[in-house]
């Protein structure tokens, strides 16, 4: 069976780990490992068995969205301005900030 079956089939442990979409082999792993990444950059996911025993999991990390220093400054520039007392004043009501120095 080639990784392209095995990574389109149905895993035989779905049922222990819901969220893996793909069972495979530590053999497929190691010698599979550029198809896998494109695999992981699709958004594709994996349970990884070591002799038909689950042992761990690959799944893609969060895309972080960028945003432009523009859009960012562009968004600030229609904020209103922040009252400075007011601001220390509700933030005393939620915390409590005992000045004593510890020593």
């Amino acid at each position: 069976m080639t990784l392209s079956t095995q990574l389109h089939g149905q895993t035989s442990h779905q049922c222990y780990i819901p969220q893996m979409g793909r069972e495979l082999t530590q053999r497929e792993l190691r010698n599979n490992s550029g198809e896998i990444m494109r695999a992981l950059d699709r958004g594709e996911s994996f349970l990884v068995t070591r002799r038909g025993v689950p042992v761990g999991e690959l799944k893609p990390v969060g895309r972080r969205s960028r945003v432009s220093t523009r859009a960012l400054l562009d968004t600030f520039a229609t904020l209103p301005p922040v009252d400075r007392d007011r601001f220390r004043t509700d933030l005393d009501e939620v915390v409590d900030q005992d000045p004593t120095p510890r020593g």
